[in-house]
């Protein structure tokens, strides 16, 4: 498949480096020749340097015959124009833009941009992904991760594994007979900053990270098995007042529940646009490091902060001075992923990464065949897919102790019909079932091979 993907940087070059290792024709296109350049060096796929929008350029990328376009500049106004020149022009069948005002947004999804007058197939908004994400970490404080599958009726879970864990030193295999009706599957361990999909005879340590599937009705005896604790959120205190921290602050008083929510804001127009934009969130103007202010907003009291402003070292910051105050639970928003081994040492307890929870989101909208869902794992190191098995499928009519998976790759749970199982050697696959699959990022060709997924994008 040839995909022209318009912007090269932290989110542009994730895709391309997906889509180029899965063998497609991938062309990336920016105005910064720097990040053409390391597109190149790095990945197996063409550059050019030159603005997306502009249809010579695009020509030169091959949009006569492209199947795909994703437009993810860091312009809005830029994405818009490339799918429209892309549909006018060209008429490539498959758009995708990452838009990030609100007003567009608010536009498109009230259907006031109908597909002939703006023909975006798939509108990606960073900033709601990342909203969504934060409302997971509130609803599961325990995990410094979290991801929903199965049409939200299982969860991913990343734990970190504390002392008092009380299944430590435990084989794998043996957790399954002493749990037997648990349908948790240990996906994925990171130990020593090294991510491995573990063995059956694999025991867990303190300080483990790992990454635990299972039905939502099971999430809470998951949390119990691995020494977690669960406490309703009923006070929080968001730090940052743009798009992501107002999206947040706009959910939690749609959903209710009783969540009480204080603001602080750097920017006074940003702190006055959210206040107006607001009806019982409280927004002071003043900054998230001020520990006066802090006190102000109450975060001593607060059941949990939640750091998400531009500066990634603020976050990092104004998180850990939100937990010396007596907050309880900290959650910042980390755009470089390097950042995030410093998580731990700092007290800092789950975080979100926008760019993965964005590239997660454009994955799903372009995988092949029958894939429902990809979460991308850390820096692209792994992901979990969750697809349809088809007829065409070698694992289909195969139980799942004969299906040639790649050693780094791991079955979450089968879902038949409307019920979930928890895999074993002697389920059989049949067609229709949905899998949850784990996966290196090295294993993902295997994997889609196995499910023939790379037969049909749309």
């Amino acid at each position: 498949m040839k995909v022209i993907i318009c912007g090269a940087g932290q989110v542009g070059w994730q895709i391309a480096r997906h889509l180029s290792g899965e063998k497609n024709d991938v062309t990336v296109v920016d105005n910064n020749p720097e990040l053409v350049r390391r597109a190149t060096d790095t990945l197996d796929v063409q550059g050019l340097w030159g603005f997306a929008s502009y249809p010579d350029i695009l020509k030169r990328a091959g949009a006569n015959d492209a199947d795909m376009i994703i437009a993810a500049t860091h312009s809005d106004e830029v994405n818009m124009v490339t799918c429209q020149v892309a549909h006018s022009v060209f008429n490539i069948s498959r758009k995708i833009a990452r838009l990030r005002s609100q007003s567009y947004l608010d536009a498109i999804y009230s259907d006031l941009y109908r597909r002939d007058h703006m023909p975006i197939d798939v509108v990606i908004s960073p900033e709601r992904e990342v909203a969504e994400a934060a409302l997971r970490r509130l609803k599961y404080p325990a995990a410094f991760d979290s991801e929903s599958f199965l049409e939200d009726e299982a969860q991913l879970m990343g734990l970190r594994l504390e002392q008092d864990c009380p299944v430590l030193n435990t084989p794998l295999r043996q957790l399954n007979d002493l749990f037997s009706t648990l349908r948790v599957i240990v996906l994925a361990v990171r130990r020593e900053g090294r991510l491995f999909a573990p063995d059956a005879g694999d025991q867990l340590f303190a300080g483990d990270e790992i990454y635990a599937f299972a039905p939502n009705e099971d999430v809470p005896r998951l949390l119990e098995v691995f020494g977690k604790t669960t406490k309703r959120q009923e006070r929080v205190v968001i730090l940052g007042g743009g798009n992501v921290g107002l999206t947040v602050a706009q959910a939690l008083e749609e959903r209710g529940g009783g969540i009480r929510a204080k603001m602080i804001e750097r920017n006074r127009a940003s702190a006055e646009r959210a206040a107006d934009a607001l009806e019982r969130t409280i927004v002071l103007n003043g900054d998230a490091l001020d520990a006066t202010l802090l006190n102000e907003a109450g975060v001593s009291r607060a059941d949990a902060v939640l750091a998400v402003t531009d500066d990634d070292k603020t976050n990092l910051l104004a998180a850990v001075r939100g937990k010396a105050e007596g907050c309880p639970l900290a959650i910042s928003l980390i755009n470089d992923p390097t950042l995030i081994p410093l998580m731990e040492p700092m007290g800092i307890d789950a975080y979100i990464n926008p760019r993965a929870t964005t590239v997660s989101s454009i994955l799903r909208h372009i995988r092949h065949g029958r894939v429902r869902g990809v979460y991308s794992i850390g820096d692209a190191e792994a992901e979990v897919i969750e697809a349809q098995v088809l007829s065409t499928s070698s694992v289909a009519g195969v139980h799942i102790r004969d299906i040639d998976f790649p050693e780094g790759v791991l079955v979450g749970a089968v879902k038949k019909g409307h019920e979930i199982h928890k895999p074993s050697g002697g389920l059989r696959i049949e067609e229709g079932d949905v899998m949850v699959i784990f996966a290196l990022a090295s294993d993902v060709p295997a994997v889609e091979q196995l499910l023939q997924v790379s037969i049909d994008f749309f």
